[in-house]
């Protein structure tokens, strides 16, 4: 196996881990934090935070890779889930609901360096390699889906006086495979010379359609995601549904948000990057739909295994799209502008989706998960509609 596929190869796995980190900590999320306080509203509050996290470490973490290569900023990474992990448990253990926010806020962290796993691909990968390699690295996660809901059920009553705080340990030891497989990882960081190029001003990168368009697409794709996800299991436990059964239904939208990914990156190629673009936000408006016509166990399992492949079609033609918009110089800081966007838009729709499901209900949620989809189809379209342009003056010359 050749260094760069080989190093694809080890990626997909830390993608593995890391998701499946994250799909054991969404499964009990909300659920544990619901056992900690009587204010309905603020269930939520501790995902939002972590999603602020996430935001806030996504440029540190993109400067401090450049510096020092991919491979330690992911380890660092790995050290503050390992933290964060054991500060929910004994958050846990003792009730504490402003702790577990602290703890989720550090994991956070975490998510913030993992999410460069796709970029550390495409810098591993060849031109016409590329989508492909981002591609496996998102499909991971399917290791996540098959994995995470399972251990998060089975070591949710491991201590019998506080449910949950065994599936937070869960988190912490998912570390130490991860830091493992990096130890193999071998991405040599830019060279002196490169780190020290600036090329052109982030406002001139921002300027170009295509930027605009990966942004709103990773925005909506990803925060609709987000915000129909986290509100899923409060409203299914509400309608007296069995936490299993939550639980199975985060399964399948995990399933659907990675296994797509082992064609993705070939529908890219054939179909072309907006196109599938596009295609994930039809699919989460059929999502919306299938979760206003009925609120039985089979609604919520096809819903979110639509919500789930809408979000990879979304997810990765976007990041897709944005490698076409920099340079090796720029795409540190073109890379942290898009994901600090992304996931600011993802913190709010977390925190909010607690608020409307508390105060509204879940057909008022689900409506209002429309704007954003909405606004991201029009995008993609006035950029096709752009581009044919283009290529029809091209023709005419």
């Amino acid at each position: 196996m050749n260094p760069a596929k080989r190093n694809v190869a080890l990626l997909v796995l830390c993608q593995a881990l890391a998701m499946t980190t994250m799909t054991v900590l969404i499964t009990v999320a909300a659920l544990a934090a619901n056992e900690m306080t009587d204010n309905k509203v603020l269930v939520t509050l501790p995902i939002a935070l972590m999603q602020v996290a996430v935001m806030l470490a996504t440029i540190p973490a993109s400067m401090l890779m450049r510096q020092v290569g991919r491979r330690l900023g992911f380890m660092v990474g790995s050290g503050f889930a390992m933290v964060g992990g054991a500060i929910a448990a004994y958050a846990i253990l003792i009730n504490s609901f402003p702790l577990f926010s602290l703890g989720l806020f550090s994991i956070g962290i975490f998510s913030g360096f993992s999410g460069y796993y796709r970029f550390a691909a495409a810098d591993a990968a060849d031109e016409s390699f590329r989508p492909q390699a981002i591609s496996f690295v998102v499909a991971g996660g399917v290791l996540a889906a098959l994995l995470g809901p399972g251990m998060a059920i089975a070591s949710s009553e491991w201590f019998s006086n506080a449910m949950f705080a065994g599936t937070l340990l869960v988190v912490v030891a998912l570390q130490i495979p991860t830091v493992l497989v990096l130890l193999g990882v071998k991405i040599p960081p830019l060279p002196v010379a490169e780190r020290q190029k600036r090329g052109r001003s982030l406002t001139e990168i921002m300027q170009q359609p295509a930027f605009g368009v990966a942004v709103v697409g990773s925005m909506a794709g990803y925060g609709v995601m987000a915000f129909l996800m986290t509100a899923t299991p409060l409203a299914m436990v509400a309608m007296q549904h069995p936490f299993p059964s939550a639980a199975s239904v985060i399964q399948w939208h995990v399933l659907g948000m990675f296994a797509p990914s082992f064609f993705t990156g070939f529908l890219i190629t054939r179909f072309g990057v907006l196109t599938m673009l596009l295609l994930g936000a039809v699919l989460n408006l059929l999502c919306v739909g299938t979760n206003l016509m009925g609120d039985s166990t089979s609604h919520f399992h096809l819903a979110l295994t639509l919500l789930g492949v809408g979000w990879n079609f979304m997810y990765v033609s976007a990041t897709t799209l944005l490698t076409e918009t920099y340079t090796p110089a720029e795409k540190a800081k073109t890379q942290a502008t898009h994901d600090f966007l992304m996931y600011t838009f993802v913190a709010f729709c977390t925190y909010l989706s607690g608020e409307l499901l508390d105060r509204f209900g879940w057909v008022t949620l689900n409506y209002a998960a429309i704007p954003a989809l909405v606004v991201a189809m029009a995008s993609v379209l006035w950029l096709m509609r752009q581009r044919q342009r283009g290529l029809q003056g091209v023709h005419l010359r």
